[in-house]
């Protein structure tokens, strides 16, 4: 079972969030909350606090289920919010404050599974299709 949760126009730049998507995608929830505790980042913060929401959501739909793992997490871009800055000889430049949307997704990890992650990397394997 797949559980969702979602931020909209959170005022982060979605540039500034995706580089830390490969801390959680594809871990545990709980372990993901944990690598995020220590990030000193807005990003962090705003992902954590997802994650959290998203586990809620979870323990209401199946509350004898214990460990879920993050699925999938997209980051989009959000509007952008216009903003005028005096510039030089009487003129304006316009600052554009960007915002994101971004969704979570959780699903059901059997007690049996565990989630490892490759020991070695991509060491030894070629980059090529």
């Amino acid at each position: 079972m797949e559980v969702i949760a979602k931020v909209r126009f959170a005022r982060i730049s979605p540039r500034k969030v995706r580089y830390l998507r490969p801390v959680v995608v594809k871990h545990e929830a709980q372990t993901a909350i944990s690598f995020l505790n220590h990030i000193p980042n807005r990003g962090a913060m705003i992902l954590k606090k997802l994650i959290g929401s998203a586990i809620a959501n979870a323990q209401q739909k199946n509350p004898e289920q214990k460990s879920w793992y993050v699925k999938k997490l997209l980051i989009d871009e959000g509007p952008k919010m216009k903003r005028l800055r005096s510039a030089p000889m009487g003129r304006a430049v316009v600052i554009m404050k960007k915002l994101s949307h971004i969704t979570v997704v959780l699903e059901e990890l059997p007690e049996t599974k565990t989630i490892k992650g490759n020991k070695h990397g991509a060491k030894g394997k070629s980059n090529r299709s």
